[in-house]
């Protein structure tokens, strides 16, 4: 089994400029969203001392997405990535400063339409984003820029969330906010720095063709290649145990058992640090043991599955504050793993005239699952089924993917990269003595 050099990460970093700017944008913009998703949560839970309440707003960030995928996929593949991204950046700096000047006012509904508009925006962003790396990387470094930007955005939720948290719960929530705005204007301003050598297509019949009708072609590959639908499912698996559903319940057991500084803020952004760090260490770590096999990042998930159930267990237990952490430390590796491993698998096997549209299909899964299991999650925290309930039938329920996972894997036969290049070789063979061209002629 291959192992990936670790040197092979600083020598992107130092050979591509491109990717430096994408990153360095990544990092601003991340560091802004943790502020602001900290910041939010301890309002709302301040002002309505309701599950429901906070649930709803997650609810609003993922369910807006959701309503904006099918557009923001479309856009990426037919116009300029990188200019879709900048203007993303801008129209959610201003956003925020408008989010400023309505959170005092002590009223939910605005924080909830801003927010809305914020998140709905961002799915350009993000879709605009993944499909861009391939673009800027050469095809052998896209495992490797995968994994940096994978480990940025678990770096930047440890340290966001706990400056975040920090930030609220001792100098107060408009600070947080003002910051997550500055920080959008800046990634703007690095992103637009990026230059690329053959610049995205546009459609030449645009025009003609509707925006959905587009979209649909999409669904229409997934439907065509169930193996990809079934990697693209992780993420919606994911969020349902180990992601958005896994902080709601954090931030009732912040508000109501643990809390330090104002509303929770504070033990709030180091559960939501500790489990960045588990986001990131995870992958990272397996990922020195499969590189880019295709068959060991299959297993590799079903792994992530089982460490984060474990991590749900052990939170459901509510026995301290460092059991909580614990918790969260073991749920984020499950989540990293499965976050970093499915978008490894995409970016490898994906057909680069769809891939705005499969990642942005991804992503609107992702959102809605994240949304209606927010709200679920939300009203159960509730009822007689209590925080510690929540945990542990989340717990359970996130047995049915794995199960189903494995089952696959199973099931169906995938080839070694040793053995498709020996199949590559062969057919090269065959089509040369045929007088035809191979695969792998450019």
């Amino acid at each position: 089994m291959k192992k990936m050099p670790s040197s092979s990460y600083l020598e992107l970093v130092r050979s591509n400029a491109n990717f430096r700017w994408l990153w360095g944008g990544q990092i601003l913009s991340l560091l802004g969203d943790w502020f602001n998703l900290v910041a939010s949560v301890a309002l709302i839970a301040s002002l309505t001392e309701s599950g429901l309440a906070v649930g709803g707003l997650f609810v609003v960030r993922m369910l807006a997405p959701f309503l904006t995928s099918p557009v923001a996929g479309v856009l990426a593949d037919r116009y300029s990535r990188q200019r879709i991204m900048v203007a993303a950046d801008v129209t959610r700096g201003l956003i925020m400063l408008a989010l400023i000047s309505v959170c005092s006012l002590g009223l939910v509904w605005p924080i909830y339409l801003l927010t809305a508009l914020q998140l709905g925006t961002s799915s350009f962003f993000f879709t605009a984003r993944k499909a861009i790396l391939p673009d800027i990387v050469e095809p052998p470094s896209i495992g490797v820029a995968n994994a940096i930007t994978s480990a940025t955005w678990s770096l930047m939720l440890a340290v966001g969330a706990a400056l975040g948290g920090l930030t609220t719960g001792w100098l107060g929530i408009h600070l947080a906010f003002l910051i997550d705005a500055s920080t959008f204007f800046l990634s703007a301003i690095l992103i637009a720095q990026i230059r690329l050598k053959r610049v995205h297509a546009e459609s030449h019949d645009s025009s003609q063709v509707s925006v959905f009708g587009q979209f649909s072609d999409g669904l229409r590959y997934l439907s065509e290649h169930p193996d990809i639908l079934a990697i693209a499912l992780h993420k919606t698996a994911l969020t349902l145990f180990f992601g958005t559903t896994f902080r709601v319940v954090q931030v009732a057991a912040t508000d109501r058992i643990f809390s330090v500084g104002q509303q929770g803020g504070t033990e709030l952004g180091l559960l939501f640090a500790v489990a960045g760090i588990g986001t990131g260490i995870g992958p990272l770590f397996l990922r020195y043991f499969v590189g880019d096999d295709e068959w060991g990042l299959r297993w590799a998930i079903a792994g992530g599955y089982a460490v984060g159930g474990l991590g749900l267990l052990i939170s459901a237990q509510l026995a301290g504050f460092e059991s909580m952490m614990a918790g969260a430390f073991l749920a984020g590796i499950g989540n990293g793993i499965l976050w970093v491993f499915s978008s490894q698998l995409l970016l490898q096997l994906v057909d680069a005239t769809v891939r705005g549209r499969v990642f942005s299909t991804e992503f609107a899964m992702f959102t809605l699952a994240s949304a209606t299991g927010s709200a679920a999650v939300g009203a159960a925290i509730d009822t007689r089924l209590g925080i510690s309930g929540v945990f542990t039938a989340m717990a359970v329920l996130s047995l049915f993917p794995a199960t189903a996972w494995g089952l696959w894997l199973g099931s169906r036969s995938f080839a070694s990269p040793a053995v498709k290049a020996r199949n590559g070789a062969s057919h090269a063979t065959n089509a040369a003595d045929r007088c035809e061209p191979s695969d792998k002629s450019s």
